[in-house]
């Protein structure tokens, strides 16, 4: 129950306030419920999302505050609702999005920018990046700095743009939430801001200022309101026994409660502090009581004596970081100090913010004893000589880190108390000759730099060195070095290396034995993924620490900070940027800067301009409603999938490991339930269709078995939580006796034949003769093999539908799809009833990029399945892993390719032969030989043969995902001409330039689509981004660079796409109503792509033909609704870039008709009245019984269906050869978008699009088990592109090309093109691997086949240091010794 706005309730209530509301929950709850499940089920909020329930993605931040009555200060931090205990609030105050502002009391300025610098595009991520930010803003107003300039904060940029590093987006792109965020820094130039709607860039910056929504630090959002400081006052209790929550306040009591737990045996009990190891290991046993140790003051204090700095074990990492950077410890020595920064400064690495503020370091630490959690604390302490102090019982121990971390796993009743850092002094005048200084530093290799990823490895190093005065050589006097988190059951100092380094004097021939030395001792247990690399990692990160140290007296010498003014170890320039200075291991910059270039067409006002994108300022509030936010209906189900864990085996029985149904179960749905006259159908295509349940046989592991529901209305807790628990609790038991083996390769798949069928009308036609064009060759490169693997669509809302029983056998179904024609056929068949029975509606998708198309048909079916069956409501909404085991992903494939050339490039033929792994059933794989063609055929290749292959395997069904098929083509064209210049030792770029597509040839691939010559831009983009890139130079400088530097080298490329699309036809209706404003619908679902945008300005533009008074206003006066198959028939698919388009024409159609109805009745007006007005022509228009509303359906004839859209993009990266990293410097797009319907919404589609390709070609592993499970599973396991890892400068370009008759009002399509440019940050890679290796070469280390590598895709950090050699450190060590 819970109780709102009383000051006064029941004695020991659990009690706090929402967005300055008072809420008393005075029933019993399960303590296990989260803050994020009671704010969805048990409030109307629903800006607080669930996109991942492990603190991985940022969609359920929301600020919390605590109140000190004794220091009458509040204390404000953004935290992750999602793994916050909903009983560890109480007193606390919590603020959502909706609490900063909303539709009703007006929205904020961080809701008003966000919508104005295009930052929203599905919009789902949305409120949790705006109070991420607005946490940054409250913190920042608590610093000591000057007052910013009116309508700023104290907020620096930097500051800013780290605000939202740790939330994800899967659709903008980042650049323009980075824009919005630092448009609030008091030390933003505001000419540096991007594209917004606000100002035009020619307006002078006073009229940019006045226009900025005004923020007014002084006046911001109280958030913790007054009487809930009345009541903490007064005493704020909470009844332990009501709850089963506890919380101690000293360690007395924790003992007694520990005691008294342990005499019941049959009490299950956990200690918590923020619960953030939940995102971790996702613990689904029930704990009959919790114990908050975060009240208990010896665990939650930090003291500080001359002996160091004491933390208690339920101190945050964000109170630590905080702690160890006071200026103001005159206990500490200047060395010390510089130790627990490094540990601060590593510590700001580990997780989001938001995790870090209630993740406690204890917490971290026993993970890492009891569950050997990977930690970076525990490594970094260890190198630190930290100590634990341990309660067991009655029993105090203290150990160093060294021995607890060695030591049996922690029993649940023993408690880390605190953990000592101690002070550091090195040994002074050792001897006369000598005088000595200590070294600390921290290392972590990652996929994000800023941290939210879990290490390949890290390191920490601690060292006493010092300088013989004589000789200026280093002679380590002792050292700590310390390895973790490479796969092993905990850090482990290698004391091996310590003994051996300890009292040498540092030389080449020293550390190359060190380095070795590390090498034997860092050994990954089996079973680790990148051993090898790992090992690497230890043995670089070592050189990297001793290497500066090694000859001191020949380096420059420089000026030194005051610490080490004195020393002469330390008067080296390098040594001191290295040791001294914080700037070493400061947080790597993000975004740097940003250029939009675009030309704004106002042919067709209010089409062109770059207007915000409807319902963002609602997506930012929160308020904007997506499947799951529809509230429960009364006595609603909850369903939760089972799925296969096999590849292929007989199903003999799906049943509860309980013969007891759990509570609150109402029972399985599974083939068996599908009523007579239905069909076992999840999914239709236009291909075929697929299964909703297996049925008797499960062809893949993650296939759908059966479908669990639950009803726990009893309890205060999201109840999808309590189907996905059911759905664990369910066993199924296999058989596979007498099977064949499954197939879950494509070789295995030819071998046996298992092929599925392309329609010959959509296989690709043959170019040239390939037998004449590899004959006429001068060199030929033959049988070079290539594979690409799977993409996750990572749609931050997974996969949702809701399912409502109507009266006469009807079924309502709200489904967050792409296809919901395809869901309202699928529904009906398996159900057995008419299509005209079945209503699927679709508001918006969160995201869905291919994922939402053929994949949430089945989630919407199987709810309609167990609706039908239980005559309830049931709706699902899919936890991720479940999600990221179910979405099939893009499609792998192996690619065998023979290439003839010409000896200065030209390639005169290309033989290619295509293994796909489509998966057990077709989804829309017959496409994909079709569609790698369309992106391969880029280049004139002479002569093109290809034997493409379709391969059904036991695997789940491959699916669209953005460019499905056209990246892949696009990326094996980039690779074949990559290398023919390798092989020549020619200037990549010069290959593609000669083999650029003319005019004739362009026909020749292309056919029709290839239009008409004018329309062929791409030449002159490329020619134009060469200039505006300044590409020739920049190759230039890296070529000066790399010759300079021996541990970092950069790439550069420019890669050019042309991607044809097809336009389909698209139904429409628009209606114009009584008081003027307009109706319309559309075929095509907004999930981001700013399709109702576009939509509303055609609407606009077309009905102002009428020419009346007031029709410049229309834009405000028209509204895009919902999709509802009932309402508008043949909606057909949202996808391939062009449904937007069609969309807007045929709402341009319907407005034909509007107008050509009310033309005449306007003309008599007029001639009455002498003018008319819009709304006085619709008043008489209804009076006259006009018929208002319009319908059409929009079919492109066959010269427009299909046509080329162009671009190019320049890519420079650089590239750690210690560690793999690779840092995407810049990179400059100029994209052909002919006339631009709404250039923000196409600038927001282009940068999106590219990153997206980023995340492809650089950063994402969908990986499987042997089985073919998915065992990336997570955000923990998947990693997605971040804040931190986009381009450094980020340029893009609109190219307003000529008038196109046959186009949409001259436009082209940008959702999927640009994402195929990104290849350009692959092959920049690969430019700057070259390099790396021409450089082992001159050490000798690699003969002349150095240039030509396969770099694999994705260019993981792992990947991409193997190619640049796993032992390049012994290597060059071994060079500069004159060792081969």
């Amino acid at each position: 129950m819970v109780e709102e706005q009383r000051e006064t309730g029941k004695a020991g209530s659990l009690v706090f306030s929402v967005n300055g509301q008072r809420l008393e929950v005075s029933s019993r709850l399960d303590p296990s419920t989260t803050l994020l499940e009671f704010l969805r089920t048990r409030t109307s909020l629903k800006s607080v999302k669930l996109g991942c329930g492990e603190g991985g993605c940022g969609a359920c931040i929301v600020l919390l505050s605590k109140y000190d009555p004794v220091l009458d200060q509040v204390e404000d931090f953004t935290i992750s609702s999602c793994l916050t205990l909903l009983c560890s609030v109480n007193g606390c105050s919590v603020t959502t999005s909706e609490g900063l502002g909303n539709s009703k009391d007006g929205f904020h300025p961080i809701h008003q920018r966000f919508s104005g610098f295009h930052a929203s595009q599905c919009g789902f991520c949305t409120p949790g990046m705006c109070v991420s930010l607005f946490g940054a803003l409250v913190k920042a107003e608590k610093n000591d700095q000057r007052d910013p300039s009116p309508g700023f904060s104290k907020l620096t940029v930097v500051e800013a743009e780290k605000a939202i590093s740790g939330n994800l987006c899967r659709c903008t792109g980042y650049r323009p939430i980075a824009d919005a965020c630092k448009s609030f820094a008091a030390d933003v130039d505001i000419e540096d801001l991007g594209l917004n709607s606000f100002w035009k860039k020619e307006e002078s910056h006073e009229t940019k200022m006045s226009r900025l929504p005004l923020y007014d630090h002084n006046h911001e959002i109280c958030t913790f309101p007054e009487f809930l400081k009345r009541e903490i006052k007064s005493s704020l209790l909470l009844d332990s026994e009501r709850y089963s929550w506890y919380k101690p306040a000293t360690v007395e009591e924790l003992q007694s409660l520990l005691k008294s737990i342990d005499a019941d045996c049959k009490t299950r009990m956990k200690l918590v502090v923020g619960n953030t190891g939940m995102g971790y290991y996702k613990e689904l046993e029930h704990h009959d009581r919790y114990i908050d140790l975060g009240c208990v003051l010896e665990l939650s204090s930090i003291r500080r004596d001359e002996e160091g700095i004491e933390i208690g074990a339920a101190v945050t990492i964000s109170k630590t970081i905080e702690a160890l950077k006071e200026e103001n410890n005159s206990e500490f020595n200047s060395e010390s100090k510089i130790v627990f920064k490094r540990i601060a400064l590593h510590m700001e690495k580990i997780a989001s913010e938001f995790v870090r503020n209630t993740g406690s370091v204890g917490g971290n630490l026993v993970m890492a004893q009891r569950k050997h959690f990977p930690s970076d604390i525990a490594t970094i302490l260890l190198a630190a000589g930290a100590f634990v102090h341990i309660l067991s019982g009655t029993l105090h121990e203290k150990l160093t880190l060294d021995e607890f971390l060695e030591r049996p796993p922690l029993d649940s009743k023993s408690v880390l108390l605190n953990i000592k850092i101690p002070n550091y002094a090195a040994s002074k005048n050792i001897s006369s000759e000598m005088d000595s200084k200590l070294l600390f530093e921290t290392y972590r290799a990652a996929p994000r730099p800023l941290g939210n990823a879990l290490p390949y490895l890290n390191a920490a190093f601690l060292s006493e060195v010092s300088c013989l005065k004589s000789s200026g050589s280093a002679v380590l006097n002792k050292c700590r070095v310390v390895f973790g988190a490479y796969g092993t059951k905990h850090a482990i100092r290698a004391k091996e290396v310590e003994k051996f380094l300890s009292g040498k004097i540092l030389t080449i021939g020293v550390l190359y034995e060190a380095v070795k030395l590390v090498k034997a001792t860092v050994v990954p247990e089996d079973g680790t993924p990148s051993p090898a690399y790992r090992s690497s990692l230890a043995a670089g990160y070592l050189f990297d620490f001793l290497y500066p140290l090694i000859d001191i007296n020949s380096k420059i010498s420089g000026v030194w900070s005051d610490e080490y003014s004195n020393t002469s170890l330390f008067k080296d320039a390098k040594i001191k940027r290295k040791y001294s200075q914080l700037d070493h291991v400061q947080l790597p910059t993000l975004l740097s800067s940003s250029e939009q270039v675009l030309e704004l067409n106002n042919n067709h006002h209010p089409v062109g301009q770059p207007t915000k994108k409807v319902g963002s300022a609602l997506q930012a509030s929160g308020e904007a409603v997506f499947v799951d936010d529809i509230p429960s209906p009364t006595n609603c189900l909850h369903g939760a999938f089972i799925h296969s864990m096999k590849p292929y085996a007989r199903v003999k029985d799906i049943r509860f490991k309980s013969k007891l149904l759990p509570d609150g179960v109402s029972g399985l749905i599974s083939v068996r339930d599908i009523p007579k006259g239905g069909e076992n159908r999840g999914c239709t295509t236009r291909f075929g269709t697929e299964s909703l349940f297996a049925d008797e046989l499960t062809q893949y592991a993650g296939e759908r078995l059966a479908f669990v529901s639950t009803n726990r209305l009893s309890q205060v807790a999201d109840t999808q939580k309590h189907a996905d628990i059911a759905s664990n609790l369910v066993e199924v038991d296999y058989d596979i006796e007498n099977l064949e083996p499954p197939i879950l390769t494509v070789e295995e798949a030819i071998k046996r034949s298992s092929l599925l069928e392309v329609p010959l009308l959509l296989y690709p036609k043959q170019v040239g003769d390939t037998s004449k064009g590899l004959a006429e060759a001068d060199h030929k490169i033959l049988f070079a093999k290539l594979k690409l693997g799977s993409q996750y669509h990572f749609y931050m809302e997974t996969q949702t539908a809701l399912a409502l029983p109507d009266e006469n056998n009807c079924m309502v179904v709200y489904s967050s799809t792409q296809c919901p024609e395809y869901a309202h056929v699928t529904i009906a068949k398996c159900l057995g009833i008419p299509e005209h029975n079945v209503r699927v509606i679709t508001r918006r998708v969160g995201g869905g990029f291919g994922g939402k198309a053929m994949k949430a048909i089945p989630v919407a079916t199987a709810c309609a399945l167990a609706a039908h069956k239980f005559r309830r409501p049931v709706r699902t909404y899919l936890n991720r892993k479940t999600d990221m085991i179910m979405a099939g992903g893009r499609h792998p494939m192996e690619i065998t390719y023979n290439v003839g050339f010409k000896s200065n490039g030209k390639v005169t033929a290309l033989q290619l032969d295509i293994l796909i792994n489509a998966g057990i059933s077709l989804d829309i794989s017959p496409m994909m030989p079709k569609n790698i063609l369309s992106g391969l055929k880029k280049y004139d290749w002479g002569a093109l043969s290809f034997d493409i292959k379709v391969c059904k395997t036991n695997h789940s069904s491959k699916t669209a995902m953005r460019g499905p098929g056209e990246v892949q083509g696009s990326y094996i064209a980039e690779t074949v001409i990559e290398h023919v210049a390798s092989t020549l030792s020619m200037d990549v770029d010069s290959v593609r330039n000669i083999n650029f597509h003319r005019y004739d040839s362009l026909k020749l691939f292309y056919d029709v689509a290839s239009g008409d010559s004018a329309e062929y831009t791409l030449t002159s983009i490329w020619n134009k981004l060469a200039e505006s890139s300044s590409f020739k130079q920049r190759v230039e400088i890296i070529k000066e660079f790399n010759r300079c530097k021996v541990w970092k080298k950069r790439g550069i490329s420019r890669v050019p796409v042309v991607h044809p699309v097809l336009v389909r036809p698209t139904p429409g209706k628009v209606s114009i109503l009584s008081d003027g404003s307009v109706v319309v619908e559309v075929g095509g679902i907004e999930w981001g792509q700013g399709l109702w945008t576009k939509v509303k300005q055609m609407a606009a533009f077309a009905l102002s033909s009428i020419k009346c008074d007031g029709v410049e206003n229309l834009l405000d006066k028209v509204r895009v609704i919902q999709a509802d198959t009932l309402s508008l028939t043949q909606g057909g698919m949202t996808a391939g870039s062009t449904t937007s388009e069609s969309s807007c024409e045929s709402v341009r159609l319907c407005c034909e008709v509007l107008v050509e109805r009310l033309a005449p009745l306007k003309e008599t007006l007029q001639g009455q009245m002498g003018s008319v007005t819009w709304d006085a022509l619709i008043c008489k228009a209804y009076v006259g019984s006009l018929n208002l509303s319009a319908s059409s359906r929009y079919i492109p004839d066959f010269t427009s269906m299909h046509y080329l859209n162009y671009g190019a993009a320049v890519s420079e990266v650089e590239v750690n050869l210690l560690t793999g990293e690779t840092t995407i410097l810049r990179s400059d797009i100029i994209y052909d978008c002919g006339q631009s319907l709404n250039p923000a919404v196409d600038l927001g589609q282009i940068e999106g699009a590219f990153v997206q390709g980023i995340g492809f070609f650089m950063l994402e592993e969908y990986t499987t088990n042997s089985d073919g499970l998915v065992v990336a599973d997570s955000t923990w396991t998947y990693k997605i592109p971040t804040i931190d890892t986009i381009p450094k400068q980020f340029n893009v370009e609109i190219h307003n090309s000529g008038h196109h008759q046959k186009r949409v009002l001259s436009s082209k399509a940008s959702g999927e093109p640009p994402l195929l440019l990104a290849a350009s940050v692959h092959c920049a890679a690969r430019a700057a691997i070259r390099d790396a290796r021409r450089q082992l070469h001159s050490w000798g280390c690699m003969d002349e086949s150095y240039s030509t590598f396969n770099l694999e895709v994705p260019a993981t950090m792992p990947k991409v240091k193997e190619l640049c050699g796993l032992d390049n450190v012994e290597r060059y060590l071994g060079w500069k010794m004159g060792i081969k």
